[in-house]
């Protein structure tokens, strides 16, 4: 049996049969599906206007290009076209619309940080990122930066942002607590620091 999956806005209009849902698929229709949450509540906060949009609009466009670079690099070697790495990638935030057609062109990783420099927010996110036992991981980086915007979060009043910020704050929370436990439980102490310190 074949069941059909439909998405007016993010142009999803494809049909799976068991056989096609591999992978590879999956991860695509995942992405297609977080473009879109992405996009609508970026607009849905735009309409909010206010302290609300002040606050979610550049955390929600941090998110879209952070998902944009992760896309990038994950689809290197990977039998995917442009075009449609292209079309994962979500229509908002600092890279959308110049940044994510260099994005989408990037071969290697190397290009991808080079793109990510000529946009301030993104200047030094590849500083300290590498193999070694304290070097960081491009997703720690993120992580970082991702909890220093939520904790501004807190600092204006009256807003619906503070709420998401809040969550987000305890997801990583939560991802902290899951690291010291895997550390201790690997018995590899000396990288048992190496959790995104929240406040």
């Amino acid at each position: 049996s074949r069941e059909r999956v439909s998405q007016g806005s993010s142009g999803i209009n494809a049909e799976y049969g068991e056989n096609d849902l591999d992978e590879m698929n999956i991860e695509i229709l995942r992405n297609k599906l977080y473009k879109t949450y992405l996009e609508d509540f970026y607009a849905f906060c735009m309409e909010l206007g206010g302290t609300t949009a002040e606050v979610m609009c550049p955390i929600l466009a941090f998110e879209a290009d952070r998902r944009a670079i992760t896309i990038t690099i994950n689809s290197f070697r990977t039998d995917l076209l442009k075009d449609d790495i292209e079309n994962l990638y979500p229509r908002c935030g600092m890279l959308y619309p110049e940044g994510l057609k260099f994005l989408k062109n990037a071969e290697d990783r190397e290009e991808v940080r080079r793109i990510c420099e000529r946009y301030g927010m993104y200047k030094d996110l590849h500083s300290g990122v590498g193999d070694g036992p304290n070097d960081k991981t491009l997703e720690d980086r993120f992580f970082q930066e991702e909890v220093k915007m939520l904790a501004l979060g807190f600092m204006n009043s009256f807003h619906l942002g503070v709420f998401f910020a809040f969550v987000k704050l305890k997801e990583q929370e939560n991802r902290n607590i899951v690291w010291i436990a895997e550390c201790i439980a690997q018995k590899n102490k000396s990288k048992i620091d190496n959790y995104i310190p929240i406040f």
